[in-house]
């Protein structure tokens, strides 16, 4: 991934209107705007911000990021960073049938360490209930409808080490984000 490009990004917020974290989408967009992103667009209400940017630094990009995000809000704020054309080959590379009875998710970090470390838990894992796999920059999951939260992947990821670093989307809502 290059350090520099030009073009549409995707901030994806960590923990944003969940755990007592509620940022108002029209919010956002005003305070990515105030930080010098142009064209800002937000998909739903889970903090997912789509944006143009000059050409400048990504780690300077989501830096200036969670500081407004921070400054606005008055929270820790941790983002994801990624460029459309990223997001559109994870899409892509989702390796799981989607199917009705399972949820689709992909789990993005800032460290693919982290992502490293969560897929080492899939030898423990009951495929009748949920499979991982690794892919570039992401951890992909498939797990049962209504066991996203009780899994033992599920309460893995939810570690408050990894809240710093990860978050997840489900494959739906990248979708939207690309349409």
């Amino acid at each position: 991934m290059s350090a520099r490009s030009t073009g549409r990004y995707v901030a994806f917020l960590r923990g944003v209107n969940v755990g007592g974290i509620t940022i108002k989408m029209a919010d956002l967009r005003d305070t990515l705007t105030a930080a010098g992103l142009a064209d800002v667009r937000t998909v739903l209400a889970s903090g997912n911000a789509v944006f143009a940017s000059s050409d400048i630094d990504r780690t300077e990009l989501k830096a200036r990021i969670e500081e407004a995000l921070r400054d606005t809000f008055g929270y820790p704020a941790w983002i994801v960073l990624r460029d459309l054309d990223q997001v559109r080959a994870i899409v892509d590379g989702y390796p799981f049938p989607e199917r009705d009875e399972r949820q689709p998710y992909v789990l993005l970090a800032a460290d693919p360490a982290s992502l490293a470390e969560l897929a080492e838990a899939a030898p423990e894992l009951d495929p009748a209930v949920e499979q991982i796999r690794l892919g570039d920059d992401v951890l992909y999951w498939e797990v049962l409808r209504g066991r996203t939260l009780t899994s033992a992947f599920g309460k893995a990821s939810a570690n408050r080490k990894y809240k710093s670093t990860v978050t997840n989307r489900n494959l739906r809502t990248l979708r939207k984000i690309l349409a």
